[in-house]
């Protein structure tokens, strides 16, 4: 069960909100998933998830595949199952890890030959063993197998990149399974427009349930990014989501959502979190700075999460500081609601088509 509705459009044509609904829930998009690498959004339980309404998560086939594997998670009864998790889950194809592992990796046209990063042991992961390991998984939403062209590459090599990405979707289609999953496409093409437009083109052709623009955040600048968001989206369908992976700032979440992405995920805010680097709607705070070794105060006066209610900048400091386990939790909890909460004034700046104008303050660390 998959079904994607736009419930406004903004005054501009370009930023919408809707609602996707799935076998475990319906969420409000734009939305920001929390990634779950490992089946766990780290430090926090899915419970605590729960608490503070997170509706989708990420988790990460390459990962799952190689530890515990997809069979064990499928025998006790699927990834939700397994983490005790009732929410929607996204589930990435394992490209852009294999992709990552650079010199580990061997790409033919059939798929990639790889070694784990774990024990060195040798494996094969195609289009069609991508399916299946997502279907094992049971997300609600799988993605399509492609080929993220390394930063920067030259014309032919991204070109071939595209290639094989329409050739392996094609394959992902045929494998999809009938499990009731949606299978986003994910565009490719580098930083090349024609090449975007040519990936663009093919995978709509193919007929997805929702498109994904992969292969940035890899180290071009905002400027470049924004022109291949904005020329991309134009060539996907209105009535399908869209989906800018592993682009997470607050500030390009915004720009973004003005150029009409619908969903978004980052590990910046976990990470960040675990980091000492909280946000706030004065911007971030980093809680390793001696200043706050007796601040009273919430992380941030205007939030309501369960750490802001309940504890200090000082004793949140203190909990750092020592290494206490704590931390991590209370400030994760903290930065996730700051990301659900700006998800929520997006929302909230469409329907009043005020979203020109939405702006947030993001100064550096203190």
């Amino acid at each position: 069960m998959f079904e994607f509705h736009i419930d406004h459009k903004s005054s501009n044509g370009r930023p919408r909100t809707g609602h996707i609904k799935t076998r475990h829930g319906d969420f409000e998009t734009p939305v920001f998933m929390p990634v779950g690498t490992q089946g766990s959004v780290k430090a926090v339980s899915s419970e605590d998830l729960e608490q503070i309404d997170v509706g989708i998560i990420l988790a990460n086939t390459y990962h799952l595949y190689l530890r515990p594997g997809h069979e064990i998670i499928s025998r006790i009864g699927g990834l939700h199952r397994f983490m005790n998790w009732k929410g929607a889950i996204l589930t990435d194809s394992g490209g852009f890890q294999v992709y990552s592992l650079a010199g580990l990796r061997k790409i033919s046209e059939d798929g990639v030959t790889f070694q784990s990063h774990l024990d060195g042991s040798r494996h094969f992961i195609g289009p069609k063993e991508a399916m299946d390991i997502q279907n094992a998984l049971g997300a609600d939403i799988i993605m399509a197998f492609d080929e993220c062209a390394p930063y920067p590459a030259d014309y032919e090599y991204v070109s071939n990149s595209v290639r094989l990405t329409s050739l392996w979707a094609e394959t992902c289609i045929e494998n999809r399974g009938d499990g009731g999953q949606a299978l986003f496409g994910i565009v490719q093409g580098g930083m090349y427009d024609e090449l975007r437009r040519i990936s663009a083109r093919q995978l709509v052709s193919m007929g997805f349930d929702g498109y994904a623009i992969g292969g940035l955040s890899v180290g071009e600048d905002q400027e470049t990014r924004q022109r291949i968001v904005s020329n991309v989206r134009d060539l996907l369908p209105d009535d399908k989501p869209v989906y800018l992976m592993g682009v997470g700032t607050p500030e390009d979440i915004v720009e973004a959502v003005k150029l009409g992405v619908d969903m978004f995920d980052c590990v910046m805010p976990t990470r960040n979190a675990r980091n000492g680097s909280l946000f706030t709607s004065q911007g971030k705070i980093n809680i390793k700075n001696a200043r706050y070794a007796e601040d009273r105060s919430p992380i941030d006066e205007t939030c309501r999460c369960y750490t802001c209610a309940n504890y200090s900048r000082a004793y949140l400091r203190h909990l750092y500081m020592a290494r206490e386990l704590l931390a991590y939790r209370l400030n994760t909890i903290h930065n996730l609601c700051y990301y659900l909460k700006l998800m929520s004034e997006i929302r909230e700046a469409i329907k009043g088509n005020r979203i020109d104008a939405f702006q947030i303050v993001c100064n550096e660390s203190e």
